[in-house]
């Protein structure tokens, strides 16, 4: 993605911050719309609501840890997300991605929601409840083009807008940021504190095993949910990360690894065995 200056206007249709936002870079086509679920009617009276467009719809896990998005394209955005209103819980705001020139077709829509489902998965920086990335569409090369210069647009908005969805997680160890360890209970994980939260590294080990206190808790059902999305693969009597995670807090990391409650702050620790909470929070000399 370039890094060199841009500006970008957003627009609040009726002046709440917190309603409708409509993004844009001024020189581009590209516009990025954010809906928040209990604006959907505000929203479906725009003319923008029944164009060709690629939707995100992000929410949380029942934990409201785990961060969820779904990913899709349609040729009537109103009535697509009017049936997600009716069908898909998870939810809270959804992101249309649209053109301000009404050029988007539907062979962008489809190249574009399957490069996105690609992107984010590799990011993971959100757990994708599409079923499937699906297979690359049939797309001429210069419409491929174009999609490419569309998504990195889209990508730049969509953070602007708070979800950086496409960015990846450890960008901030090839930095010098401190690994952090968690090596109780025969656990071997490493991660890292960032902007965004906690994110446990590809590679750490946990226990496969709850203790008694969090079977048939959210808590179980939060690492079952791990498992079952790819995040964690079971080996043996060990659970092992396929890729970096992000949590919002250190003590679901924690949780994650060890399957028990724990406090984050106190759990990992850095090289020289000080804790997340010494070196981050007090600021404790080495």
């Amino acid at each position: 993605m370039t890094t060199t200056a841009k500006t970008i206007q957003i627009f609040l249709p009726s002046g709440d911050p917190r309603g409708l936002r409509v993004a844009e870079i001024t020189t581009r086509i590209v516009q990025v719309i954010e809906v928040p679920r209990s604006r959907l009617a505000e929203f479906a009276g725009m003319p923008e609501s029944t164009q060709v467009g690629v939707y995100f719809l992000f929410g949380t896990g029942t934990e409201g840890d785990d961060l969820l998005v779904y990913i899709g394209q349609t040729g009537d955005l109103r009535t697509r997300l009017a049936n997600h209103d009716s069908k898909k819980d998870f939810w809270q705001r959804a992101v249309v991605l649209i053109s301000r020139t009404n050029s988007l077709t539907q062979t962008h829509a489809l190249f574009l929601e399957w490069h996105c489902l690609k992107l984010a998965g590799e990011a993971g920086r959100y757990t994708v409840e599409n079923g499937n990335t699906g297979s690359k569409p049939h797309t001429p090369a210069p419409l491929e083009a174009d999609c490419l210069e569309i998504f990195e647009t889209g990508s730049i908005l969509l953070s602007t807008l708070g979800f950086p969805l496409f960015e990846p997680l450890a960008l901030g160890v090839s930095k010098g940021d401190e690994i952090f360890c968690c090596t109780a209970a025969g656990a071997d994980g490493r991660g890292l504190l960032t902007d965004d939260g906690f994110v446990v590294l590809k590679g750490s080990v946990g226990r496969k095993a709850n203790v008694p206190s969090i079977q048939g808790t959210p808590g179980e059902r939060f690492r079952d949910k791990l498992i079952e999305s790819g995040v964690m693969r079971v080996e043996g009597d060990t659970v092992v990360f396929e890729r970096d995670h992000l949590f919002g807090s250190s003590s679901m990391a924690g949780l994650a690894l060890l399957g028990r409650t724990t406090n984050g702050w106190t759990t990992w620790k850095a090289k020289d065995g000080r804790t997340l909470d010494e070196v981050k929070r007090r600021g404790s000399a080495p």
